[in-house]
């Protein structure tokens, strides 16, 4: 079994191809602004002029379920 760091970095890496990013932001919380506490990593495509200002990203709603979907497979279909 992957180690959960390393899964991290194999979704970091294939994010590029995947969305045509030119990077990531990868972010972890594991207790601020939580009901439960638990970790958990944020991997965020990152790309010049995109509106990151220090750890906060401009959030977009996917046009439907299947636009989401259809990242979704891009995204598994790029880890290697």
């Amino acid at each position: 079994m992957e180690g959960y760091f390393a899964t991290v970095q194999r979704v970091s890496a294939a994010l590029p191809e995947a969305l045509g990013c030119r990077g990531t932001l990868v972010a972890m919380n594991n207790l601020v602004s939580q009901s439960v506490p638990h970790l958990h990593t944020h991997v965020v495509p990152r790309t010049k002029g995109d509106g990151l200002r220090g750890f906060f990203w401009p959030r977009v709603r996917y046009a439907d379920d299947a636009a989401a979907e259809a990242v979704a497979v891009r995204i598994a279909t790029s880890i290697v």
